[in-house]
């Protein structure tokens, strides 16, 4: 295929999951990195997607790793790795997040990783710590968590060189309140996370410029009749957004289900938290300065047991929604993409199946739900031969 050929490819016959409802027998045309045209009469060169289902690349605000790296590690060639191993499993946009470290060490992975967002491998940065509490620390080092002061908040987000999209802090810290509101008025996504925070702090968080839930329900006190505490507030205050891991382990099912009927698809992101030992198998491996033992796909601290983010990628994640946590598939859609490109501030390049946003496009078999194929910016990252021959590169 010359490259012409490649900058002009038009799939048909494929289910595709648009933003006003699901098309069967559809037809998706791309130019160069964007999508071209939806719709149209079926031609002879078109590939063949009969028996596939389309939907937007997605999009994982909260992930440190994957392919045995980690995104805290300081390293650009171990970043890149994590990124290209969730990429190659639908994740067409990826936040790098940091775990708990020393300021100065976290000062430079945000440079490195900085590097990254700048050559477009990356959507940008997420900084989980050190600004959470001793009592839902999880899988950070308690020795080396810091109260939110607004002037170390305020130094990592200035390492990062404008690429800091969200910070996960515990607002009933001293410092943390103050914290949001200069978040806010940066322009950065603050996110409530490992916080022993009660209701009332909760709410003071949202009216000071809290938007995001990070992963609700895990580190953080759980509902009481009398003490509802931080899961109620962020559930009930549409201006919040909920991060929700759908892998089997740390949450329920009837707690998913829960959450989306409070809060809606539309309030919700799936993410992964994965470490690094995602895409790989059991084994070892490091999580920041901790040391994680995965077991039957399980991640937990080797002092301790707590579990220590996830081994999820995102397309997994997909097909538990739509078969197993009774989504449909334009809801899953909303969740895996369209959502967090929104809250990220990226909807009007991605997100969706629009023409003109990027040909970011995830396949996968309309009958398993298994991934078939990804595509980032017009480019086949695998299964291209899936196609016939003219989908080789």
């Amino acid at each position: 295929m010359t490259t012409a050929d490649r900058n002009r490819t038009a799939l048909a016959g494929a289910r595709l999951v648009l933003p006003d409802g699901v098309v069967e027998n559809g037809r998706l045309a791309v130019e160069g990195a964007r999508i071209a045209a939806l719709g149209g009469e079926r031609r002879p060169d078109d590939l063949d997607l009969d028996g596939f289902t389309v939907v937007p690349g997605f999009v994982d605000l909260h992930v440190h790793g994957g392919g045995g790296a980690s995104y805290a590690s300081g390293i650009a060639e171990e970043a890149l790795l994590a990124a290209r191993t969730h990429l190659e499993h639908g994740t067409t946009t990826t936040m790098a997040s940091t775990v708990t470290g020393e300021i100065d060490e976290l000062c430079h992975q945000a440079a490195v990783l900085s590097e990254l967002v700048e050559d477009g491998v990356l959507a940008g940065i997420h900084f989980e710590g050190p600004f959470i509490s001793h009592n839902r620390c999880g899988a950070h080092r308690p020795d080396l968590l810091r109260d939110p002061d607004p002037a170390l908040v305020r130094k990592l987000v200035d390492a990062a060189r404008g690429h800091a999209k969200m910070v996960t802090l515990a607002p009933e810290l001293p410092g943390g309140l103050e914290s949001v509101r200069m978040l806010a008025e940066l322009g950065v996504v603050a996110a409530v996370g490992h916080t022993d925070s009660d209701y009332a702090k909760t709410l003071e968080a949202i009216e000071a410029g809290a938007t995001v839930a990070t992963h609700l329900f895990n580190a953080m006190p759980s509902i009481q009749h009398r003490a509802p505490g931080p899961i109620v507030a962020l559930l009930e205050d549409e201006r919040v957004t909920v991060e929700l891991i759908n892998d089997g382990v740390h949450l329920h099912p009837s707690v998913l289900d829960l959450a989306y009927r409070t809060a809606g698809a539309e309030r919700v992101a799936l993410i992964t938290d994965a470490m690094g030992a995602a895409g790989m198998g059991d084994g070892l491996y490091p999580l920041g300065p901790l040391q994680v033992r995965v077991e039957d796909g399980v991640a937990r601290l080797v002092e301790g047991g707590s579990i220590a983010g996830s081994t999820l990628t995102l397309d997994v994640s997909f097909k538990r929604s739509v078969t197993l946590g009774g989504l449909s598939l334009d809801q899953a859609v909303r969740s895996l993409s369209t959502v967090p490109a929104r809250l990220l501030g990226l909807a009007d390049s991605v997100g969706s199946l629009e023409p003109g946003k990027n040909a970011d496009l995830v396949v996968v078999d309309s009958a398993t739900y298994d991934l078939v194929a990804v595509m980032r910016r017009g480019e086949w990252i695998i299964g291209a031969d899936r196609f016939g021959p003219a989908a080789r590169a």
